[in-house]
């Protein structure tokens, strides 16, 4: 089993974290909050932003980091705090850690900034076209600079318990776009559990590549999704006109199939029916 410290315990990290939990891991897991986490897990209460509050694991020696970091809102300088200077403050915070063997950084497929008919895989340059996949680029080639191995995660569009945005659009049909695009998503379960499984291939001393796409099997139109949401939910959108498709990008999950690592929601159909299932 691995020493892991895992920074940003929001809805993701702190799946990850249970989950690494019950793998047997040790685990200690970073936030800026003051809330414990669950099951007695060791929780340090720092901000990555700010280099002082971050002496704390200085003395914490992990085999393995997970920065699972998110920014708190949609600016170029949220980002460069959170995604850049955060992950080189934590960095800093173990250049003294001659145990450290792997770092995975949680990334996102927003820096394909690409609209294509072809699919994009790990293969294909990362062209961002916003500062949000700028920054997240900048924050990957941090990684270059480390001594030890890394592994950037890109994941598709999160959604799971709690994360309703789509569900709450579908309801709504005055507030559909007016453009059709291509979508991806990953449901947070299956992320967190695709992290897990990553770290067992690391301790099994099996390979990993330095980059994974981690979105389910099936890009879908938007308009698809919510029409297939409506009818889910018996609100009538046989009137409702699809646009037609404008852009986007369809992503694959070749490589991270390829691990072995089976999704338990494949596709949003999936996924989605299983939340449904548990709103009034």
């Amino acid at each position: 089993m691995a020493k892991v410290l895992l920074v940003g315990c929001g809805k993701l990290g702190m799946a990850v974290a249970l989950n690494l939990y019950r793998s047997g891991h040790e685990v200690v897991g970073v936030r800026k909050s003051a809330q414990a986490l669950p099951m007695g897990i060791r929780t340090l209460q720092a901000d990555v932003t700010q280099t002082d509050s971050l002496a704390c694991l200085k003395t914490f020696h992990p085999q393995v980091i997970i920065y699972c970091v998110a920014a708190t809102a949609q600016s170029d300088e949220n980002y460069f705090q959170h995604y850049v200077l955060g992950l080189k403050n934590v960095l800093e915070s173990q250049q003294n850690n001659k145990q450290l063997e792997r770092v995975f950084f949680v990334s996102s497929t927003r820096v394909y900034g690409q609209s294509t008919q072809e699919i994009v895989d790990e293969k294909t340059p990362a062209i961002a076209s916003d500062f949000g996949g700028q920054r997240l680029l900048e924050a990957e080639r941090e990684l270059s600079a480390l001594t030890c191995a890394s592994t950037v995660l890109r994941l598709s569009g999160i959604y799971g318990a709690g994360r309703l945005h789509l569900i709450n659009l579908a309801r709504d049909q005055s507030r559909w776009p007016a453009q059709n695009h291509w979508s991806n998503r990953i449901h947070q379960e299956d992320a967190a559990a695709f992290i897990v499984h990553l770290i067992n291939m690391h301790v099994q001393q099996q390979a990993l590549e330095s980059c994974y796409l981690v979105t389910d099997d099936l890009p879908t139109q938007q308009h698809d999704v919510l029409t297939w949401l409506a009818q889910q939910m018996h609100l009538d959108v046989a009137h409702k006109h699809v646009p037609e498709l404008s852009y986007g990008k369809k992503l694959s999950n070749r490589r991270m199939r390829d691990t072995g690592f089976v999704l338990k929601y494949p596709s949003y159909q999936q996924g989605y029916a299983a939340i449904l299932a548990t709103l009034p």
